[in-house]
């Protein structure tokens, strides 16, 4: 990774989850608009509900707490406050990447896409999908794996990762209800995933 060398503290980790808020108020009625035609039309309430809730939280936690402990808080708030699947997933994705950095005041680039991974690997198994499904896997594992190269290509391989699931055909999660009807339609779960992704490249690189 590029910015090998740099560690992140707690602060980054709250920069990053506000950014995340900021991007999911932004594209909240995108996010409902393709959960329109393949899933419940909820997606963009949901996660603005749960994010908007991770903030307030973020406001009430210990001001001693390492970035470790901000992500399992962060996890517990998606988890209990957002409904359907996304709740769970998301929250999982925060809460196990949490406990992975353990209680570090700091820490470093590559620690921080290991736990994304074990984070990414615990909602693989929650939810029982793989790349290619069109869930938010699409999105998360490409652009986890290229944390390796740099923030900015993280990215990148997300947000082309949400775009090509456009011609998939969903085999996972509601979507997979409508058989071939649900090709043509980006994935929103995906989509949503790349902004967390974006908002995580945007905090490494300043950008408020």
């Amino acid at each position: 990774m590029d910015e090998g060398i740099a560690v992140r503290d707690t602060e980054f980790f709250r920069r990053w989850l506000e950014a995340a808020t900021a991007a999911v108020e932004r594209e909240a009625d995108r996010l409902t608009e393709l959960d329109s035609p393949i899933g419940d039309a909820d997606h963009g309430a949901n996660m603005l509900r749960g994010f908007t809730a991770v903030r307030n939280g973020l406001a009430g936690a210990d001001p001693a707490a390492g970035p470790g402990a901000l992500l399992q808080l962060a996890g517990r708030t998606l988890i209990s406050t957002v409904g359907g699947a996304s709740g769970p997933l998301y929250g999982t994705l925060l809460r196990r990447t949490g406990k992975e950095l353990g209680e570090a005041p700091e820490v470093s680039d590559a620690a921080l896409q290991q736990a994304l991974q074990t984070g990414v690997d615990a909602v693989a198994q929650l939810g029982g999908a793989a790349p290619g499904d069109k869930t938010m896997l699409d999105a998360l594992v490409p652009g986890v794996a290229a944390l390796g190269t740099s923030y900015p290509a993280a990215r990148d391989a997300a947000q082309a990762g949400a775009l090509a699931t456009v011609p998939i055909l969903a085999r996972k999660g509601r979507a997979s209800y409508l058989g071939e009807r649900s090709i043509g339609h980006q994935d929103p779960g995906a989509t949503s995933s790349a902004l967390l992704l974006a908002a995580l490249a945007d905090t490494a690189e300043g950008v408020r």
